[in-house]
């Protein structure tokens, strides 16, 4: 294949991976914010309390999604070390999403539900650049790309029919 179509089928793959990322992110951040939403609006816990419990909520449905969606090609081969990562990645994504939350709180005092929202939403914004770099680098790894397995098939096919070919007399 030449340099350009590998350059091409590459770029198209990354765009794919993160429309579907996109699209399983997207419902994450609405399953986010809802939670967020009732919890603020149902309990009298603190703010940053409630978007704690909202991204958990969201790190689950996230998790299926990924490994059920956007990742499902991906190596499945060690379920409980991809698992363990994604906890350890969605963790330190939920600490830059809720620090910002804090921050915009408590530091500035800007605590009114649109406020809050957009904080929350901010947050989620700031975390998913980590997130979408985290998981596809450590959690779902890729399995050898197919082009690479191809060609060394067709190679392996060529080589018993080199093989083969007549060859000169031995005298």
């Amino acid at each position: 294949m030449s340099e350009p179509g590998a350059l091409r089928m590459r770029v198209d793959r990354l765009v794919r991976e993160v429309a579907k990322f996109g699209v399983v992110g997207g419902v994450g951040v609405l399953v986010n914010l809802a939670v967020f939403n009732l919890v603020r609006h149902v309990t009298e816990l603190p703010v940053v309390r409630a978007g704690i419990i909202a991204t958990v909520v969201a790190i689950l449905f996230n998790y299926v999604g990924f490994r059920y969606f956007t990742y499902r090609d991906r190596d499945k081969s060690g379920r409980t070390k991809e698992l363990v990562l994604f906890l350890l990645f969605s963790l330190v994504g939920l600490v830059i999403e809720n620090g910002v939350l804090y921050t915009a709180t408590y530091g500035f005092g800007w605590d009114t539900p649109l406020q809050s929202n957009f904080f929350k939403f901010f947050g989620i914004g700031v975390a998913t650049l980590f997130r979408f770099w985290s998981y596809r680098t450590w959690v779902f790894r890729t399995l050898p790309a197919k082009e690479a397995v191809q060609a060394a098939e067709s190679f392996l096919e060529q080589a018993p029919r080199q093989a083969t070919r007549k060859q000169p007399d031995r005298v």
